[in-house]
């Protein structure tokens, strides 16, 4: 829950281009993602809605990196419609989904590297903006992930694609009744 009230913290923070402040609170954000998922394996305290909450919080801070970054100019727009469009072409495939009586897809490793590279390119774009002495190297490799992993989020989601289009077609052992009156 820490993780998601600083999401705001951080958007602000970035927006007014206090990049240290913003890199101090991902950090903070960072440490208790890996805290809480470590202690949730060690003493298997794993919940469903642990397994919503994170991936939601990694969303977050996804977007709220790039909308404070391209509303400072730091990054171009056309990449925050790249990434978000790609998430909300899977919230499209969630839909399509749930409607044919599917959960959501387990999660693929591309997409996590996916996630990772623009986890990583972020923060170093933020960190040549906070520290120029170190913008030489950062800004380069931020933006080598940047580009890499918005590379792979959509391949990632053209796997999500397909995967959904094959098991919507799986025949259905016990498909979902409909009743047509009210049981009271």
């Amino acid at each position: 829950m820490l993780r998601l009230a600083l999401v705001p913290v951080f958007l602000v923070l970035l927006v007014r281009g206090e990049d240290a402040w913003a890199l101090l609170v991902l950090a903070v954000a960072s440490f208790t993602d890996f805290l809480d998922g470590f202690l949730a394996r060690r003493f298997g305290q794993i919940t469903r809605l642990g397994q919503l909450l994170d991936p939601a919080a990694d969303r977050l801070y996804i977007f709220a990196a790039l909308l404070g970054l391209a509303w400072r100019d730091l990054v171009p727009w056309w990449i925050v419609l790249v990434v978000v469009g790609r998430d909300v072409f899977l919230l499209g495939l969630g839909v399509v989904l749930a409607n044919y009586g599917f959960g959501p897809l387990p999660v693929h490793q591309l997409g996590k590297v996916a996630t990772f590279c623009l986890f990583y390119a972020l923060p170093m774009i933020m960190l040549g903006e906070a520290f120029p002495g170190v913008s030489g190297w950062s800004l380069p490799v931020g933006w080598a992930f940047g580009l890499w992993g918005a590379f792979l989020y959509w391949w990632a989601g053209i796997i999500y694609a397909v995967e959904t289009a094959r098991v919507i077609r799986l025949p259905r052992v016990n498909p979902p009744r409909r009743s047509d009156t009210l049981e009271v």
